[in-house]
């Protein structure tokens, strides 16, 4: 079995060379239960894939001396689309069987990666999301992120009748199976409620579990403001509306 980190990345020179690491150095061998009252042993081997969405801060260039590092694909846009751009086009590339959606400026945490798994694994859930909001340790938020956050995460609830605390979260874990049925069209903000509504319609329930986080400030290179909001409201009652 295989895992896919995507990795979108945008202007992260000072923090790329570690989150790759961190990523590199997360044991995947873990311990599940098999459904006969018995554990066992499951590895996953890892592939990376990251998609450079048009940096200009020296990350394409570190990024260029990788391309020949087993088990990671580098991919490079011409110009800045927004991390949903990033994530299509890093599924069309990836090869595992399992895939996580990894951001690149060391808010979210690897080593949460087999929590993460576990549901998958031992065949709970085929969608598991990180939620900041279950009881991980945190640097604490802007109040107004968080409000705001708490805000679209309850209009998700709303809208498609479900219980989540925290739908704009960075980590988002699916099968390839889940990934097969997604046709992803959002190239900035509207990424997290587009793949949340379609995910749900197409009747697939969301598992989560507490992870750790390490929000950023703004002059640490924090990029969301509270018209992305906006965008991601109307995604969401679009997509509630519309179908898939």
């Amino acid at each position: 079995m295989k895992l896919s980190v995507i990795m979108p990345v945008y202007n992260e020179i000072n923090t790329i060379a570690t989150i790759i690491a961190e990523v590199r150095a997360v044991p995947l061998d873990l311990v599940i239960w098999d459904g006969t009252d018995r554990e066992t042993m499951v590895h996953l081997d890892r592939e990376i894939v990251i998609v450079d969405d048009g940096s200009t801060d020296g990350t394409r260039e570190y990024l260029d001396t990788l391309r020949d590092t087993p088990a990671i694909t580098i991919v490079f846009h011409e110009v800045n689309q927004g991390k949903g751009a990033g994530v299509q086009t890093a599924l069309r590339h990836a090869t595992g069987d399992v895939l996580v959606i990894q951001d690149a400026d060391l808010e979210y945490d690897p080593r949460d990666y087999p929590a993460l798994l576990l549901p998958i694994l031992e065949k709970r859930a085929q969608v598991v999301y990180g939620s900041r909001f279950r009881g991980g340790p945190t640097r604490a938020m802007f109040f107004w992120h968080m409000l705001g956050n708490r805000f679209l995460t309850f209009m998700t609830n709303l809208l498609y009748n479900t219980i989540l605390t925290d739908m704009e979260t960075g980590y988002k874990v699916f099968t390839r199976e889940v990934a097969d049925k997604l046709s992803l069209r959002a190239k900035g903000w509207g990424f997290d409620p587009e793949i949340t509504a379609q995910i749900l319609l197409h009747k697939y329930r969301i598992y989560e579990v507490p992870i750790s986080y390490t929000g950023r400030e703004f002059e640490e290179g924090k990029k969301i403001s509270w018209r992305d909001g906006l965008t991601v409201l109307w995604t969401l009652v679009h997509y509630r509306v519309l179908g898939r």
